[in-house]
């Protein structure tokens, strides 16, 4: 049922104005109760450059995506990519931001690490959208002043 669902989502985002016109796509490589993002990273970096993160530290690097043969396993059990260091923040276009929850304002609950809370600050200029099956969509998620807001939430609509 997650792949059905991850599959409808993600041919949401990818019909989406702003995606379609990007170049330059920060998507993530999904753990298990997230949607699926493998095949859809693989797909798109066909035709877009497509950055992944890497956890170190306490932040979040980002690297271009270059192929499933040039992944590694990093912290926390995730496919890492393991290409050219990635920093011109201002050229990325479009950010895909996986959470535990989300709301219709936008706003995010993480895995209580901050490590989207860190990185999205320095990529101010991009649209992002958050991606989530529809039970995690909810009324509210507790928001601070400096949280960053979703541009969108690309989900399902529950029949």
């Amino acid at each position: 049922m997650r792949k059905s669902l991850s599959t409808q989502i993600l041919a949401a985002l990818e019909a989406h104005p702003a995606f379609r016109a990007a170049s330059t796509v920060l998507l993530y490589y999904s753990l298990k109760d997230e949607v699926d993002t493998h095949t859809f990273v693989q797909k798109w970096s066909k035709k877009k450059r497509i950055l992944l993160p890497v956890v170190v530290g306490d932040d979040l690097e980002l690297r271009i995506y270059t192929g499933p043969e040039d992944m590694a396993t990093g912290s926390y059990g995730i496919e890492e990519p393991t290409g050219e260091l990635f920093t011109d923040y201002a050229t990325i276009d479009f950010i895909a931001v996986p959470g535990v929850a989300f709301d219709l304002k936008g706003n995010r609950l993480g895995r209580g690490k901050g490590y989207y809370d860190r990185l999205l600050p320095r990529i101010p200029s991009a649209y992002k959208a958050g991606i989530c099956f529809p039970f995690q969509l909810v009324e509210e998620v507790p928001a601070e002043s400096f949280d960053i807001r979703m541009d969108i939430i690309i989900t399902i609509n529950e029949k």
